[in-house]
């Protein structure tokens, strides 16, 4: 059988932030940006990388184009196999919390910390 390979953050995060509407460029770095609290930056550079690759493998499409202020401004939105893509990787990653929720609990000790750390694990 063969197994998807994971999805890399920013590419989950990318399709992920694609699930709600079309957006351009801009939009998805500013998306991921807040979905990420911060922790993924994506520069114009990676982002249009990624979404020439993720067009190349019918993840993602271009929904539209506008020009705005003299620039070609594109949208992109979410595939049908990119929305089976994201929904398999949410999964699998549901599946890897569960596992690590599950094996986190019996450690806790009768502090109610992990090792010493507060709760709200998941």
């Amino acid at each position: 059988m063969d197994t998807p390979t994971p999805l890399r953050e920013p590419t989950f995060l990318i399709l992920t932030a694609l699930a709600g509407e079309p957006m351009h460029g801009y939009r998805i770095i500013s998306e991921v940006a807040a979905m990420s609290g911060g922790r993924v930056s994506l520069r114009p550079g990676t982002l249009y990388g990624a979404l020439d690759r993720l067009v190349d493998a019918g993840l993602v499409e271009v929904d539209r184009e506008e020009v705005v202020d003299g620039r070609l401004r594109r949208h992109y939105r979410l595939t049908r196999d990119g929305d089976a893509t994201l929904t398999a990787e949410t999964e699998r990653l549901r599946q890897n919390v569960a596992a690590a929720t599950a094996r986190l609990r019996h450690r806790v000790r009768g502090t109610g910390t992990v090792d010493g750390l507060a709760g709200g694990l998941a």
